[in-house]
């Protein structure tokens, strides 16, 4: 049987990432990547990169505490590397606090971290409106610097990337073998998946190089993400907006929270405005189907809808993605072998 060709459509940190772990788990394969954007127009351009995962409350925890491991893992690997800066990726530290102690004192990724331990008295007098807080190291994504070095690997594989937008799976049946969907919020209008949804996210890039801890308040909302280069402040979760215009009330509004957490933000200077949408479903959809239309068949693998902790696990649900792949080329090569009989 001739190599198998797939095709990654999606060039988000989804669709590079997923697009890699095929090209390293199934090397007899040809991959293809499409995308009608790619960075610095994607949604995970905008995002902070952080990794703290956020729950899926459709996905078993045991699962979820699996991809971010191995998406931690990963890049804490490229942190302690010569391509650390060329891939944007730093360890910070930090807190996390609450206004009142959290049900859970131990999240689930607790010793996935580094240092993972209870705020102590004197710290918490930073935040005088806080209760209680956790302090850990984690890492941060500088995200554009990271998908042009997932990109580089790529190209450096020699995987063809071109800029082509897909408006139906099933046009690539007769170019392609399998078919990756890492389209994020696209995936709502090019498979119709109603239980996709947006989550409109605003966030501030500053000037503010003394700020070196990330503070992040226990609901999510309010966070101060120190980059290589930026500081992230942040945000919003608007569900169901599909607005990607600033809004500058919105700007007004995560300033003052960031800075009643960090006074001297205050000073920050060159503010820009980044919106996003999210895309957003209860749980990650990281499945094999079978499309078929007049007796041919079309074997697709979806790997969407990882809202706002698509980095924190991008690398995990990748590998899980490329595994997917790796039955469908098996799966092939079992019908081709039965063909011949």
């Amino acid at each position: 049987m001739a190599a198998p060709k797939v095709a990654v459509v999606g060039a988000g940190v989804i669709g590079l990432s997923t697009a890699l772990c095929i090209v390293e788990t199934c090397p007899s394969s040809s991959v293809t990547l499409l995308s009608d954007q790619f960075s610095p127009s994607t949604t995970s351009d905008v995002a902070a990169g952080m990794l703290i995962p956020h729950t899926y409350p459709g996905t078993p925890i045991h699962v979820q505490k699996q991809w971010f491991k191995e998406t931690f893992t990963y890049l804490f690997a490229i942190s302690n590397s010569a391509e650390a800066s060329e891939a944007g990726i730093h360890l910070v530290s930090g807190w996390q606090v609450f206004k009142s102690t959290p049900k859970e004192e131990l999240p689930f990724w607790a010793d996935v971290v580094l240092g993972f331990r209870p705020m102590s008295k004197a710290e918490l007098q930073k935040f005088p409106q806080h209760r209680f807080g956790q302090a850990f190291t984690t890492l941060k994504c500088d995200c554009p610097s990271y998908l042009l070095w997932l990109g580089k690997r790529l190209k450096a594989t020699g995987i063809q990337m071109y800029n082509r937008k897909v408006a139906d799976l099933w046009e690539l049946h007769s170019e392609y073998d399998i078919v990756v969907n890492c389209t994020g919020i696209g995936a709502h209008q090019l498979v119709g998946d109603k239980k996709l949804f947006p989550v409109r996210g605003q966030v501030l890039q500053v000037h503010a190089p003394w700020v070196k801890n990330f503070i992040r308040d226990g609901d999510g909302l309010t966070y101060i993400y120190p980059g290589i280069h930026r500081v992230t402040l942040g945000g919003t979760r608007e569900e169901k907006s599909w607005s990607l215009s600033p809004d500058p009330g919105t700007t007004r509004d995560i300033f003052d929270r960031c800075c009643s957490l960090e006074a001297s933000l205050q000073e920050a200077q060159d503010i820009k405005v980044k919106v996003g949408l999210r895309p957003s479903r209860q749980c990650v959809r990281l499945q094999k189907e079978v499309l078929s239309q007049g007796g041919v068949k079309l074997l697709v693998v979806h790997n969407y809808g990882h809202g706002a902790g698509g980095f924190s696990v991008h690398r995990g649900t990748a590998k899980e993605a490329a595994r997917l792949v790796g039955e469908c080329i098996a799966s092939l090569r079992g019908s081709s072998s039965r063909a011949k009989l």
